[in-house]
């Protein structure tokens, strides 16, 4: 396992059981941001970097009692934390590194990730690995429930031009990865980049 996994493991680890009460109002701008996806009844959609699954529930009642709802994360903690939540009724939880999933090239319709960017160790190589599993003209989500000024205020940081997240710089990391960018929202109080898989 790589340092980078391990740093996701410890930092998230350690947080896991008190992440919800950190974030109790997020729920309605997950709901928001999954609405945007355009799924439909029967779709297969996987939350990359789920943590404690808090967009499990918006995603289940979008693709329906038909469609698959997986979760994915890294850190064991998350995923108990899901479980304990009671998410583990919307959605199937996957241990697993989001960079070498266990699925099948092309078997999901849809990719939601909330949070996920900024902790993938090779952007461009991991973006690549979920366009792999999504099916061509696919959808992908790009989520954060605040954007990435108020995100930086939080972390008493500032913004810098190489933000992966910026417009410029994320829409040619996602169509070097197999992504078309199709729209992009960097509001106060969210942040959502849709793309599809290019043919």
């Amino acid at each position: 396992m790589s340092d980078d996994h391990t740093h996701v493991q410890e930092f998230f680890g350690a947080r896991a059981a008190g992440w919800d009460s950190r974030f109790p109002d997020d729920g309605p701008a997950y709901a928001a941001a999954v609405a945007e996806m355009g799924l439909r009844e029967g779709d297969r959609v996987l939350d990359a970097g789920c943590g404690t699954g808090r967009a499990l529930p918006p995603l289940r009642k979008a693709v329906g009692p038909s469609g698959l709802v997986l979760g994915a994360d890294l850190t064991p903690a998350m995923l108990e934390a899901a479980v304990r939540a009671g998410r583990d009724r919307d959605g199937r939880l996957v241990l697993t590194d989001v960079a070498a999933l266990p699925l099948r090239p092309r078997s999901l319709d849809a990719v939601f990730a909330a949070g996920l960017i900024a902790h993938l160790p090779d952007p461009a190589d991991d973006l690549r690995e979920l366009a792999r599993v999504v099916r061509p003209e696919g959808v992908l989500a790009l989520f954060h429930p605040i954007g990435r000024a108020a995100l930086a205020a939080r972390q008493g940081r500032r913004l810098t031009p190489d933000d992966l997240r910026a417009r410029d710089n994320l829409r040619p990391l996602l169509a070097g990865s197999g992504w078309r960018m199709t729209s992009y929202a960097d509001e106060d109080d969210r942040f959502l980049a849709l793309a599809v898989r290019a043919s």
